[in-house]
């Protein structure tokens, strides 16, 4: 049984977008970039998911390289990576994703039962300013009344 427990958010992601439907896809990792995930040595920042081929890929995920990786085993931290899933779930996110407006973006990676590495996605609509401004508020709001119960209950 797996020790090590992988659950890394996009947090950005969900401040900047909306969600609509969201999917868990496996990702394609060569070498010892396994390691690297595993550490936490990855950035989401400006991560996207595009179609090529009739294949999702996943776009400017950077993942640092391992520190103790051999000569032969170096990659490109930011190069494009496949993400897996069938080919009823690739249609289905494809048709949505041609519509206007819509984008695919990774949510969070983690590590399953079995301790493969897996990644949620999400097909999202961007989020307006006035949108923003109103969950930073609803956020406020809700910390506050926390804040007041405990004190409350002290």
């Amino acid at each position: 049984m797996k020790t090590n427990k992988l659950n890394i958010k996009n947090r950005k992601a969900f401040f900047n977008y909306e969600m609509i439907e969201k999917e868990v896809a496996g990702v394609v990792l060569q070498g010892s970039e396994i390691k690297s995930v595993i550490e936490a040595k990855i950035s989401f920042n400006d991560a996207y998911c595009d179609f090529i081929d009739n294949e999702l890929w996943l776009k400017n995920f950077h993942i640092t390289e391992y520190e103790n990786a051999s000569a032969y085993d170096k990659w490109d931290p930011k190069r494009d990576r496949k993400l897996l899933l069938t080919k009823h779930q690739l249609k289905k996110f494809q048709k949505k994703y041609d519509e206007k407006g819509l984008t695919i973006v990774p949510l969070n990676i983690f590590s399953d039962d079995k301790g493969l590495i897996k990644m949620e996605i999400a097909l999202a609509r961007g989020k307006k300013t006035y949108d923003k401004k109103a969950s930073i508020k609803e956020k406020d709001i809700d910390r506050d009344t926390e804040k007041y119960i405990k004190i409350k209950n002290y």
